[in-house]
């Protein structure tokens, strides 16, 4: 069984002081850093990759953040304005060992559309080219972790298990937006659910 490890969204932006700040989201690094050292056949880390008037954007539309909209047909959470491709928020935080990363997986590039999973954007029309990339590899197993568990770990996870993987969540290297008390431990359940082992 050849193993690979999923980073999620360890990003400026995402971090203390960030435009979309995690909670206690620094936390996660070391517990990273620390899995990276475990014989793992793959590393790839994702980056939040967006377009400074991107779909997703509460500025885009005049709107407030945490307001919900219908965009192009689903309902869509507007956010702060982050990780704009280019930006110092976009990057992987400086304590974050990057060299152990084997390759980086961009999403929601797409200006019109968000993509909160690792695997595909919000209405699976297109492939970020992670399950291509998890396959030439042999990658059966995958354990996850990093930002925020009720979004982007929670779709990257519910999608790597619809695609036929073995999951297993590091929730020590989770933290969570929680825009509604409880998101966190609501995610958890369902990946749960759905069949990943929580570690």
């Amino acid at each position: 069984m050849k193993k690979g490890l999923l980073l999620i969204d360890i990003q400026n932006d995402f971090l203390p002081g960030g435009t979309l700040e995690v909670p206690e989201g620094d936390e996660v690094i070391p517990v990273a850093n620390a899995f990276m050292e475990q014989p793992f056949d793959l590393i790839v880390a994702t980056k939040d990759w967006h377009s400074e008037s991107h779909g997703s954007f509460a500025a885009t539309h005049g709107k407030l953040p945490g307001e919900v909209i219908d965009l192009y047909g689903i309902q869509q959470v507007l956010w702060p304005v982050h990780c704009v491709q280019g930006t110092f928020g976009a990057e992987f935080h400086l304590g974050l060992h990057r060299d152990k990363i084997h390759a980086v997986i961009h999403k929601g590039t797409d200006p019109h559309i968000d993509s909160y999973s690792a695997f595909f954007d919000n209405q699976r029309r297109q492939s970020t080219g992670l399950h291509e990339l998890l396959q030439r590899y042999g990658i059966s197993h995958l354990s996850l972790l990093g930002l925020a568990t009720d979004y982007c770990v929670k779709y990257s996870a519910c999608d790597a298990l619809s695609l036929g993987y073995e999951v297993a969540i590091v929730a020590s290297g989770c933290r969570g937006v929680d825009l509604r008390a409880g998101d966190s431990a609501t995610a958890f359940e369902l990946m749960k659910r759905l069949g990943a082992t929580i570690e």
